[in-house]
């Protein structure tokens, strides 16, 4: 800090001896350097001054940053499990470590910072991508389990206090997101909570005109042309000469005319001021949510909260049992099994995984995470798609006793043979974590898909749950009005194809986002072939199992 502060004023002084060369020679002519010497002092005060306001400002992100470590570091997994704090870490190493790095980049922080890019892949920062997803992501748990933006902005989930709450500022960064998105109904949303926590708070984390310049153009998109209109208005009182909010104004103008809202006064041909019944509240638009093309959308969400859907007839007539599978081991130890659905058949193995095994399965698999892919329908490539958010990674039954023997017990249960199943696929859901609607086996169209196996199409899916969700995160099948929940150490067992080879659209099942919690899963995929004496064909596709 030293060495900084004495380059102002070494850099003055030798200004001082190129204009002055000689000033030493006459006492008259150094009389002036005690002004100069007042200029220094004056300076230096200044710059003292300013760089106390820059460490008074960076004393308090560390104050944050310290904070929300200590917090997180007392049960990490405790901590990431809730969407907002994960959200929060994203955004504390992104946007928020931008305006820090904007404060040290004033003086002394270009060589540290430097020294931070340097190892950012060591240190794992996160991208502006992952940002966005994670804003997406709440978005989505905000959208599937109806949760109130307020609620959620103070930290409740479902009528519980989850963590610290939301700041203005972190509002806003949802909203911008959302706008980046193209999702002004969100947009809206998040920045009207924004603009209501921005009045209460004392030490403001964003300003108000960043908030309705976004909010003004998004209550537009939805079609709220008064209040837009009302709120550019707003806008222009701070940025009176704001040429995007100029441009709006009269545009709004414009078509509020049109309707009749509003009618040209007096001879300047000036705009009536639109007059509000009441304060800008946004409980008071008419928002529409974004659509997409998924039919059993509203199903599916009403299965992911936890809505009784299925007939109580057909519920009534589940059973539970022991079964053998005339494999001798089970003779010993019998697996317990529990109806779920009849036609198809869709069973739930309890106690088919045991926490060894489950804890070998996961460290395994970390090291190796990758985004997990869904098969191009046209092209047969795997890509990542928006539809599943998750990690996953593919484990050969040789590499460890644990997937050997999870591997053959499967075979044992299912009387299905190993030999033509692909290798155990491990997969952990991120924030909002999900898979929608989907098919496990390969439609008509998709002629390229498990070519390269040559097993033929994926005859039966295996889901091993291993780890509890606190909330969310259930396997639904919107057509059957079925809902099956994570419960750690089970397995859910179902046919994709009728018994002629066809496919079966009933079991179109979808993965719900996680909300609390952190969901493990695992899965066999077992295809066709090697399946003819131990599941044969049928004739009919509605053939009995």
């Amino acid at each position: 800090m030293h060495i900084i502060t004495c380059v102002p004023v070494l850099f003055l002084l030798m200004q001082s001896n190129a204009v002055f060369g000689e000033v030493f020679t006459a006492l008259a002519d150094m009389e002036g350097l005690v002004s100069t010497e007042l200029e220094l002092v004056r300076h230096l005060d200044n710059y003292i001054q300013a760089e106390e306001i820059r460490l008074k400002r960076l004393r308090g992100y560390l104050e944050d940053y310290e904070s929300m470590y200590q917090e997180a570091s007392a049960d990490v997994s405790k901590y990431l499990a809730n969407p907002i704090n994960a959200y929060l870490l994203v955004k504390r190493l992104t946007s928020d470590w931008k305006q820090v790095e904007g404060v040290m980049t004033q003086n002394v922080g270009p060589a540290f910072i430097q020294n931070i890019t340097q190892h950012r892949s060591v240190l794992r920062f996160p991208s502006d991508e992952d940002l966005n997803g994670a804003a997406a992501a709440l978005m989505r748990l905000q959208d599937t389990y109806k949760l109130d933006t307020h609620a959620l902005a103070e930290g409740k989930l479902l009528g519980k206090k989850y963590s610290r709450q939301l700041t203005a500022g972190d509002c806003w960064e949802l909203g911008r997101q959302s706008y980046n998105n193209g999702d002004h109904y969100h947009t809206v949303l998040w920045m009207g909570e924004a603009l209501n926590k921005f009045e209460s708070e004392s030490n403001k984390t964003v300003t108000r005109q960043d908030i309705l310049e976004y909010l003004a153009f998004s209550t537009f998109k939805q079609g709220n042309v008064k209040e837009a209109l009302q709120l550019t208005h707003e806008l222009l009182k701070l940025v009176p000469f704001h040429q995007r909010a100029l441009g709006n104004k009269k545009y709004y103008e414009d078509l509020l005319r049109q309707q009749g809202v509003i009618q040209r006064r007096g001879e300047t041909g000036d705009e009536d001021n639109v007059v509000m019944d009441e304060p800008f509240n946004t409980a008071n638009l008419k928002l529409t949510k974004p659509s997409d093309q998924l039919p059993e959308r509203e199903n599916y969400e009403k299965l992911c909260r936890g809505e009784k859907l299925m007939d109580p007839k057909i519920e009534g007539r589940l059973r539970c049992r022991y079964v053998t599978n005339n494999v001798p081991y089970l003779y010993i130890q019998p697996v317990k099994m529990e109806e779920a659905f009849h036609k198809p058949l869709i069973v739930i193995y309890h106690n088919v995984i045991n926490d060894d095994e489950i804890e070998t399965v996961k460290k395994m698999a970390q090291p190796r995470f990758k985004r997990a892919t869904v098969q191009n329908s046209v092209t047969g490539n795997l890509e990542p798609a928006n539809y599943r958010i998750s990690k996953s990674a593919w484990l050969k039954s040789e590499e460890h006793d644990h997937v050997f023997k999870v591997t053959r017990r499967v075979g044992d249960v299912t009387g299905l043979d190993m030999a033509t199943a692909e290798d155990l696929q491990v997969v952990n859901y991120g924030i909002g974590g999900h898979y929608e609607p989907h098919f496990d086996y390969a439609r008509k169209e998709e002629v390229n898909a498990f070519k390269d196996l040559g097993w033929g199409n994926r005859v039966a899916t295996w889901l091993f749950y291993m780890s509890e969700v606190e909330a969310g995160g259930a396997t639904v099948f919107p057509k059957l009005n079925l809902a099956l929940w994570p419960q750690k150490g089970s397995a859910a067992f179902w046919y994709n194809l009728h018994p002629n080879g066809e496919g079966n659209e009933l079991t179109r099942h979808a993965a719900c986002p996680v909300l609390t919690g952190s969901k493990w899963v695992s899965n066999k995929w077992i295809h066709e072939r090697n399946q003819e004496f131990r599941h044969p064909c049928g004739l009919r596709y509605d053939t009995d199992m």
